[in-house]
């Protein structure tokens, strides 16, 4: 089995190398997020263990864009960043597994030979509503089978309302996650979102509930 470690921490890097070839890897290193995304392109790898932070891509970025390119290569992220939405984000990136730092070294391995035993998924989850279905690893909408081109806010809104289907989301909530905490956003931003989301994918799809909220309504799929 070939491994690709993706870590630019070179003592955690050079550990995780030694831990896996005396187990059997064949393993390879590099501390570059562009390197790491063109050997996993090419490298005939079994498996990529994959540093968030790291320099010129960040892992978000590179594993991103492996799965743009239908490349479904398992990939274990490793992270200091341990929040939930953290967490999520790596998920929806397309990553198979997370692992937040500091780590035990036999549950990296545990997770590792999980993913192996899994073999290469076919594709990484889609949310679904009704008719709508988001594929976050290639950032790729569509609206009862018909492509909707959204802006990075837009697609950030309905990213949140589709992992809460048949919620009531309060303006305050959406502004907490999905406009950046640093900046004073006023609340009516969530209107204006909103609105400009309602024209894309319909308005039936995403109901305001007076003195509460919005929640993303499930439009059936024609026929079904």
């Amino acid at each position: 089995m070939r491994v690709l470690v993706v870590e630019d921490e070179a003592r955690l890097a050079a550990a995780l190398q030694r831990g896996l070839q005396a187990e059997g890897f064949a393993v390879d290193v590099t501390g570059d997020g562009q390197d790491g995304l063109e050997l996993a392109r090419h490298g005939g790898y079994d498996a990529m263990i994959l540093d968030v932070m790291l320099p010129r891509l960040s892992g978000y970025r590179v594993v991103r864009q492996l799965r743009t390119e239908r490349n479904w290569l398992p990939v274990l992220m490793l992270s200091a960043k341990d929040g939930e939405y953290d967490q999520a984000d790596g998920l929806d990136c397309g990553a198979d597994d997370y692992l937040t730092k500091p780590f035990s070294y036999v549950v990296l391995l545990a997770r590792l030979r999980a993913l192996l035993r899994r073999g290469v998924p076919e594709r990484p989850t889609v949310l679904t509503c009704g008719d709508i279905e988001l594929d976050p690893a290639v950032r790729r909408v569509t609206v009862a089978g018909e492509e909707v081109t959204l802006t990075a806010r837009e697609y950030a809104l309905l990213q949140y309302l589709m992992r809460r289907p048949g919620e009531v989301l309060s303006k305050t909530e959406l502004l907490d996650h999905v406009w950046d905490a640093a900046l004073d956003t006023a609340p009516n931003a969530v209107e204006v979102y909103v609105g400009y989301l309602r024209r894309k994918i319909g308005r039936e799809r995403l109901e305001t509930v007076r003195g509460a909220g919005y929640r993303l309504a499930a439009v059936p799929v024609a026929g079904a």
